[in-house]
């Protein structure tokens, strides 16, 4: 329909690589409520008449309500049938008028727009979900001691609640990153056209607020050929995953037999078609290989864009699979570890058990003899190093089980004036729940510090849910607006 110049039709295997139809069936609604408000601007300023909109308005509202009546076969893309199809239905005279001062070129960038501004809401509600989840959680296990770790060895004592804690934080900074995405993605590129604007008189303002954005973008180069706010979104959502992976990591750890500290649902596990015992964690992985996948949608959008010249280059339809793609994952990755977070068991007698027996209180000892014994912390580090070892050299025994006499021969090699009993006690003394309780530091697992993490993070949630509900609500309601202006002229 486009092929003004050329004389012949495209050659099948050019339609089929040129095509993008696929990719566009995701955006087909965004490109006829586009239309639609193009289409109501063209009429105020005076170059459609309300005859010619009406069939206009008709032939979109058809489409909208049978989307699969729009024939896609031989087309380039959504936007050529879309517009083939509102021709078939209100004639030449009418339908011809519909792409009236619009290109292709910000019509596109207009329809992902919109798509990625409703994917963001979507995604910023599941995430605060998320995040809920975790949070209620943690609320249960503030005092389930379980080690933490670094390198994967034993470190310190810590509690369930402050790993979960830890997701949430994280995942609150990526809430927040996709937050401040929202506004540089909902700014409206309709009416740049091609790339320089139009000399027919236009109301690119009056578009924009039929259809909720907040502003536009003014410079029209930079309207029709630029693809940053995409790949800001792509990045978050690429660093989001990502975070969701190093979650999905620790809970298939954690869920092995070795370990034991959680069990996943049966729900959210897969089986064995040869070994009938067992119990994958598939969803988890298969996270793991979806923040791969994500990621690498970003960098084929970086490699896309990394030297393109200015304007609209084909180049940068190939965007659109990686950049849509990379929402839809996200968005199903996201709810997968809500109900994963929702339905796992913790296993709070197994992670005691091991944190009982763990050399994990050493830094807690040494700490202990800095403060009563007023020694250097790196004696005090060496002392305790040198206990681990009689310990262990005994069978990984704990180091309450340590006889006097080894204790005695490790204070003489480091000639401090401490007496073996006093060492003993202190020793004695520390508990996984000594070890809690004696931690003060802001940011800690100690149990107080643990309710103001729960306290701060709940309200960080509940601010947000205003904030996407709210926006959500704006966009819907210009959206239903656009659907009273549009029945309005049907009627008249």
């Amino acid at each position: 329909m486009y092929r003004s110049r050329p004389n012949n039709k495209l050659e099948d295997d050019a339609l089929r690589f040129l095509s993008s139809i696929d990719d566009d069936k995701s955006i087909l609604y965004y490109d006829i409520v586009g239309s639609q408000a193009h289409s109501i601007m063209l009429h105020e300023m005076g170059h459609v008449t309300s005859s010619e909109l009406k069939k206009i308005l008709s032939a979109l509202e058809e489409a909208k309500k049978n989307p699969a009546k729009v024939d896609t076969e031989g087309y380039e893309d959504i936007h050529e049938a879309l517009e083939a199809f509102v021709i078939e239905h209100s004639g030449m005279d009418a339908g011809g008028k519909m792409h009236t001062a619009r290109s292709r070129n910000d019509q596109v960038v207009l329809d992902i727009r919109m798509k990625i501004r409703d994917d963001i809401n979507e995604i910023c509600a599941a995430l605060a979900s998320l995040v809920q989840r975790l949070v209620e959680r943690a609320k249960e296990s503030k005092q389930v001691q379980m080690l933490m770790y670094t390198h994967l060895q034993q470190a310190q004592i810590g509690t369930f609640s402050h790993f979960l804690l830890s997701y949430a934080y994280g995942l609150m900074r990526d809430m927040e990153r996709l937050y401040l995405a929202y506004h540089r993605i909902n700014q409206s590129p309709l009416g740049a056209c091609a790339i320089g604007g139009s000399s027919i008189t236009i109301d690119r303002k009056r578009t924009a607020m039929l259809l909720g954005f907040d502003s536009i973008i003014k410079n029209s180069i930079d309207a029709t050929s630029s693809r940053d706010a995409f790949i800001e979104y792509a990045s978050t959502l690429a660093i989001l995953i990502s975070t969701l992976g190093r979650i999905a990591e620790d809970f298939i750890i954690w869920s092995t037999t070795e370990f034991g500290y959680i069990e996943l649902a049966e729900s959210y596990t897969s089986t064995s078609s040869a070994m009938p015992q067992k119990k994958n964690p598939d969803p988890l992985e298969l996270t793991r290989s979806k923040a791969a996948i994500v990621t690498s949608n970003l960098m084929s959008m970086l490699g896309i864009v990394k030297a393109l010249p200015s304007g609209y280059s084909r180049d940068l339809q190939d965007i659109k699979a990686p950049l849509l793609g990379a929402s839809a994952i996200t968005l199903h990755t996201i709810k997968i570890m809500d109900s994963v977070v929702r339905s796992l068991q913790i296993n709070k007698e197994r992670m005691l058990q091991a944190a009982s027996i763990s050399y994990a209180i050493g830094l807690d000892i040494a700490e202990q003899l800095v403060m009563q014994k007023k020694i250097p912390f790196r004696t005090a580090h060496r002392i305790v190093g040198a206990l681990v070892n009689k310990a262990s050299s005994k069978g990984n025994i704990p180091l309450v089980k340590l006889a006097v006499a080894d204790v005695t021969s490790v204070l003489k090699a480091h000639k401090v004036d401490i007496k073996p009993d006093e060492l003993m006690k202190i020793i004695n003394e520390m508990t996984p729940e000594k070890s809690l309780e004696a931690r003060k530091s802001l940011g800690s697992p100690n149990l107080l510090e643990q309710e103001e993490m729960i306290e701060s993070l709940s309200q960080g949630i509940s601010n947000y849910c205003t904030g996407i509900q709210k926006r959500t609500k704006m966009v819907k309601g210009s959206f239903d607006n656009l659907e009273r202006t549009v029945n309005n002229y049907l009627r008249s």
